[in-house]
């Protein structure tokens, strides 16, 4: 909780704001974010795009972006963060998609694997890919620490 108060904090001091957008978790980091008492100087708002068909409605990813790419790919995790900015006040995005499991992992994207996309306004979005291990939980828990982590230093 520290992390997200010292980050809101930051994005005050800077006249930062964020949005966010979750697949794997669901809106996790949106919830921690809001937690915060005063969050909503910092704030704006979360889109939680689990499926294909919400990424598309919500942030206009195209969906043969996703066909060529899937869901879960650097290209778009990306693409997410710039619509976050596009269909937002923010001015500062993040993008989590991932396969938290159980199910849905293949031989090219395994159980865990995790894509993170930063993004400011009028900048180039940064992307870490990351394979988490554990149950569910710790995937998408370990997976709003790095998008923490990401946007400390995207500031």
């Amino acid at each position: 909780m520290n992390d997200a108060s010292e980050l809101l904090n930051s994005c005050v001091s800077q006249g930062l704001v964020i949005g966010t957008a979750e697949s794997c978790t669901g809106g996790l980091l949106s919830a921690l974010l809001t937690s915060i008492p005063g969050s909503s100087k910092a704030f704006d708002r979360g889109f939680v795009t689990y499926t294909d068909l919400a990424k598309n409605q919500m942030l206009n990813i195209s969906s043969d972006l996703i066909k060529n790419n899937g869901a879960v790919s650097k290209e778009v995790a990306a693409a997410l963060a710039g619509g976050v900015l596009t269909h937002s006040n923010a001015n500062l995005a993040v993008a989590i998609t991932g396969i938290a499991g159980p199910g849905g992992a293949t031989a090219n994207k395994p159980l865990g694997l995790v894509y993170i996309s930063v993004m400011k306004t009028n900048a180039n979005p940064i992307t870490k890919r990351s394979v988490f291990g554990g149950d569910r939980q710790s995937v998408r828990m370990n997976s709003v620490k790095l998008a923490l982590v990401m946007l400390r230093s995207m500031i």
